[in-house]
């Protein structure tokens, strides 16, 4: 293999195998590493299209959407209570439910 087979399975590895981004690293850094100590060639400049790790977003709800859920709650009642102390304090679902009145 040379230098234009290795971009090929580097760009195949990103595009068609959709492997994740260290993935694709470890791929190129193996490459690198035979290449460079074993056969002893220099391959150059690897211009590969690069994978990308995925944005994700965290799901957040607006204040609108907040009060409708207070809203469809009853009134008065040990439901309510925690879920305005979960959005309110920001404690987690565990520790809210060890607390003691």
């Amino acid at each position: 293999m040379v230098e234009p087979e290795v971009e090929t399975f580097l760009t195949r590895l990103a595009v068609n195998r959709r492997v994740a981004e260290s993935t694709q690293n470890q791929a190129r850094g193996a490459m690198l590493f035979l290449y460079r100590h074993v056969l002893e060639k220099n391959l150059g400049s690897l211009d590969a299209v690069r994978a990308h790790r995925p944005k994700r977003l965290p799901t957040v709800l607006s204040k609108d959407e907040v009060r409708r859920l207070f809203a469809a709650m009853p009134e008065k009642g040990a439901h309510r209570l925690i879920v305005e102390l979960l959005y309110g304090t920001g404690v987690r679902i565990s520790k809210c439910c060890q607390l003691r009145v």
